[in-house]
């Protein structure tokens, strides 16, 4: 099966020579690059009834490969699965403008951090509103800079409780309005304006075009409905501790084109991309986020800060368990990659009667080896 790591020692070489390519994009490209190889050491096994060999390679770990943290992604939805509270939730997702896009590239970490604040001060800000909410609810915001087709699109997705604790902490409040929790289009207009508010204190306004912040400009702002938000957990867990592209979407490799698919979300067709292996690469790296920065993060009630508050929610919420959430509730899930041990007890596929017994440790290599069969 053709791989990314296939892809980037063909063409990764060449982006990383002819582009400016910043150290975390080059750490990512020779992680992928080493992963589950001999360039990261790893155990052998031999068959004890027929001799044959297994070689296992440990993971490079980098939180951009495509073939890591399987078993971290089952986890994580777990402990979130667990920390969603008893109620209904609506699913907000912030664009940022395509004029943003080229200061976004050049300060990663400044734009996608304000990019995540202002969405979260602008949605707690309405939620504090006796209008609409009136109570300090719990977000989870996740940041992406992709589409199916891996063009640049930064956005954030954030997952908002249908309600939220009052500020004496005695009742939950549930949202006032059942099509809506809070206006759209005045959710759009605070976020324009606190994300101008931070460009202007970094000092980066002036690198903006001023048509942005005038009366007339769309920002765009999507809500939805997420029911007992398990099933948008389970969309963003795909993509938490990875980017962009699954391996299974890479169709081939063949006089230097890559070819991969993606299902456009508007039609459900599936959509083929074909274009030089440089550019493939090009257009993965510039997904690859700063070194440090975290693309998860909590707000409101479901932020470390508000732990007691949390608690108080809870014990209300506890009082009339929501339906909703009962059926949502995903069934157990089957870790994707059995664990080292697990090898010492697997039969082996040439003869069908031996076990793979540990024969040794595999040192690991100073440069990439070519590849050996498993």
């Amino acid at each position: 099966m053709l791989e990314v790591a296939d892809i980037f020692r063909a063409a990764g070489p060449e982006v990383c020579a002819r582009l400016a390519v910043l150290p975390s994009q080059q750490r990512a490209v020779q992680a992928i690059q080493q992963c589950r190889t001999a360039a990261l050491g790893g155990q052998v096994y031999g068959c004890d009834q027929c001799g044959a060999l297994h070689y296992s390679y440990h993971s490079c770990g980098n939180r951009h490969c495509p073939k890591c943290h399987g078993q971290q992604t089952q986890r994580w939805l777990q402990e979130q699965r667990a920390a969603l509270l008893p109620c209904p939730y609506y699913l907000l997702t912030f664009t940022l403008p395509a004029q943003l896009r080229a200061l976004a590239r050049s300060h990663q970490k400044l734009v996608y951090g304000l990019l995540l604040q202002a969405a979260a001060a602008s949605i707690q800000k309405l939620c504090a509103d006796p209008r609409w909410l009136g109570a300090q609810p719990s977000l989870m915001g996740v940041l992406h800079t992709w589409t199916r087709a891996m063009l640049y699109h930064p956005h954030a997705h954030f997952l908002v409780s249908a309600g939220g604790l009052s500020a004496d902490g005695q009742h939950w409040q549930p949202a006032k309005n059942p099509k809506f929790l809070i206006p759209v289009r005045a959710l759009s207009l605070i976020f324009r304006a606190k994300l101008r508010d931070g460009l202007k204190a970094a000092g980066k306004l002036a690198q903006v075009s001023p048509a942005l912040w005038q009366p007339h400009f769309k920002w765009v702002v999507h809500a939805q409905h997420a029911g007992s938000g398990q099933k948008v957990l389970d969309y963003l867990g795909r993509y938490v501790f990875r980017i962009a592209i699954t391996q299974s979407r890479l169709e081939c490799l063949e006089a230097g084109q890559v070819t991969f698919r993606y299902r456009d979300h508007r039609t459900q067709a599936i959509q083929r991309v074909r274009l030089p292996a440089a550019d493939f690469v090009q257009r993965f790296l510039q997904h690859v986020l700063p070194r440090g920065f975290a693309k998860v993060r909590h707000y409101g009630l479901a932020s470390s800060a508000c732990r007691q508050r949390r608690t108080q929610a809870l014990d209300l919420l506890r009082t009339a368990p929501d339906p909703e959430k009962a059926a949502d509730q995903p069934k157990s899930a089957t870790r994707p990659h059995a664990d080292v041990a697990a090898q010492t007890t697997a039969r082996c596929p040439q003869c069908g009667s031996g076990r793979w017994v540990l024969l040794g440790q595999l040192p690991p290599w100073r440069t990439i080896p070519p590849k050996i069969p498993p």
